[in-house]
């Protein structure tokens, strides 16, 4: 089953962010994530809203894929234009740089506290890291807009409040 995506005028912000859903029992995505054993199966479902929190693409793969390639995935087929381009952590990789410059897209996704500049050959993520440097984490999301993955966050809370506490599967 595909969503039907609503078309908007102009360019979008995407923000992007992944959640578990339980297919079996209860609790079963904080177990795994906390580092217990699942007993029972669960999937992920990966989310690209736009600035109003609409959902414009989505994927439902195995628990194990990754984020990144995902992102990757959904930057280059999420149809119109894209302004912004905006994760967590997880999607900071090469690929969704340049998926997201491809498309014209400016990536605000915050490096890993290592990073380095040069460490990914990508001249504008050594700006994000540079800036990060220089004025704080904090004081970056503030000024990259950053804020905006929020709106991923409360698709996923109203999408699970829509579902109830766990999907049925049999």
């Amino acid at each position: 089953m595909s969503l039907r995506v609503p078309q908007k005028p102009g360019r979008i912000d995407l923000v992007l962010d992944s959640s578990g859903l339980a297919i079996f029992g209860e609790g079963e995505w904080a177990a795994v994530k906390h580092g217990g054993k699942g007993v029972r199966g669960w999937k992920k479902l990966h989310l690209g809203v736009d600035g109003d929190g609409v959902i414009v693409g989505q994927r439902l793969t195995d628990a194990s894929a990754d984020d990144g390639n995902v992102g990757v995935d959904l930057v280059g087929t999420v149809p119109g234009k894209v302004r912004k381009v905006i994760g967590d952590g997880a999607y900071d990789s090469r690929a969704l740089y340049d998926v997201a410059s491809s498309r014209g897209a400016k990536v605000v996704v915050p490096p890993v506290r290592t990073a380095q500049p040069g460490g990914r050959g990508c001249p504008s993520r050594d700006r994000i890291v540079r800036r990060v440097r220089k004025v704080g984490r904090r004081q970056w999301k503030k000024e990259s807009g950053y804020h905006q993955q929020a709106r991923a966050e409360n698709t996923f809370m109203r999408y699970k409040r829509i579902l109830g506490d766990r999907l049925h599967a049999r």
